[in-house]
């Protein structure tokens, strides 16, 4: 084999980070002219929690230097995401490229086997990603769970809001950072998908620090102001109908706190025509609005895949007791086949590995689908991914609905 699949390290040369820029410019475009392009750490010099792996091919060497060509690399990710009221560690994939002449070759197969098996045996127990061709990831059993979106508004529909008399408004200040985030993780506690913005790859002071303003809403509480949203907001340039207000980020614990938020967003509209809005639909915060322009300009889609079931299903909180024993086929990677009993004692799980000949069969996007809720068993069995007795589909479908998913960042 003339392949090398490796992590990059402090060792590799510069080169190895020229190539890897090259590959990426191959991929996604390059810098346009004039434009500064982003920085390319020396490698093994990458931010905690941001791993590189490459494959390199000898038959088709660098014509520079006569070394083996990089001929496909992925970057990943350490985060935690929430999934069923649980912090989960999370392998968030990124930077998937494979060089033009090597496509279709299979080279994706052992770099995700590589990269994902450490991520694995590491504690991560799902792995995310933003496909650019959804088609791709599939065989290694990610499947689409939601969607990062960019809407518009007009800005003139949101002074239409109603009024929020009990919240009162005001800017964020750094001392205000513990409250922005205990009122994200209240959010996104309950969803399934969102990061936990917790780890090396977040810094709090920059969500007040990198754009214009940061809105708070408050309502009284029995120890004084509680603050139940935030939005964080960039102003953009100029003025006139055809700019831009640009909500990086609106959280709201209640509808009236949506409201007040709404109605600051608004307050612009004699200096901007659109607001542009970074969220995930359905978003609860446009239920306040009075009307019904909500206009996607673009939208990012959001696969999961789970790398181990018992980290996976361990953690989360379950609304009903019960036991069920499936079995997970087809796993091109290896990870998560196997014939699992899952036990549900007062909301805690119980996840071990069993031998059955009658248990239904979920494919490894099947069990990502249903761990994300975003289809239950009956749909499953449309798709061919739950194939078998139906006999523990009711309570699968108990345990893994109910909770929408989310993303707000995206990678």
């Amino acid at each position: 084999m003339s392949l090398d699949v490796r992590r990059l390290g402090p060792d590799d040369p510069e080169a190895v980070t020229a190539a890897s820029r090259a590959l990426g410019a191959e991929a996604f475009g390059s810098t346009p002219p004039g434009a500064t392009p982003p920085p390319m750490p020396a490698p093994g010099s990458w931010p905690d929690g941001v791993g590189m792996w490459a494959t390199f091919d000898a038959a088709d060497p660098d014509p520079a230097d006569g070394s083996p060509r990089m001929v496909a690399r992925v970057r990943t990710h350490d985060y935690t995401s929430w999934w069923g009221g649980a912090a989960v560690p999370t392998c968030g994939f990124a930077g998937v490229v494979v060089a033009a002449e090597h496509r279709g070759r299979g080279h994706l197969t052992e770099l995700l086997r590589r990269s994902l098996g450490e991520a694995a045996a590491a504690g991560a127990a799902v792995s995310t990603l933003f496909p650019t061709a959804p088609g791709i990831y599939r065989k290694f059993g990610y499947e689409l769970v939601t969607s990062f979106d960019t809407v518009e508004l007009p800005a003139a529909d949101l002074a239409g809001v109603r009024p929020a008399p009990a919240v009162t408004v005001r800017r964020a200040r750094p001392a205000d950072l513990p409250a922005l985030t205990a009122t994200y993780d209240a959010w996104a506690s309950l969803q399934n998908g969102p990061l936990t913005r917790r780890g090396p790859l977040f810094a709090d002071e920059t969500l007040i620090d990198e754009v214009t303003g940061v809105t708070l809403a408050e309502t009284d509480g029995p120890d004084g102001p509680r603050v139940v949203g935030y939005a964080a907001w960039e102003r953009g340039t100029g003025y006139g109908p055809d700019r831009l207000l640009e909500v990086e980020d609106l959280v709201a614990l209640t509808p009236d706190a949506a409201r007040a938020l709404w109605r600051v967003i608004g307050s612009f509209s004699s200096v901007t025509g659109r607001v542009r809005l970074h969220t995930s639909d359905p978003d609860t915060a446009r239920l306040v609005l009075p009307s019904l322009a909500w206009q996607r300009v673009e939208s990012h889609p959001y696969m999961l895949r789970l790398l181990d079931v018992p980290g996976a299903l361990v953690p989360r909180t379950f609304a009903v007791d019960g036991e069920a024993t499936f079995t997970v086929a087809g796993d091109l990677l290896g990870l998560v086949d196997g014939t699992w009993r899952l036990r549900v004692v007062d909301g805690v799980a119980e996840v071990e590995p069993t031998t059955s000949t009658t248990a239904p069969v979920l494919s490894v996007a099947g069990l990502s689908l249903l761990y994300a809720g975003t289809q239950g068993p009956a749909n499953l069995r449309v798709a061919g991914h739950l194939e078998g007795p139906g006999t523990y589909d009711a309570l699968l479908g108990a345990w893994f609905g109910g909770r929408q998913v989310h993303v707000r960042d995206y990678f």
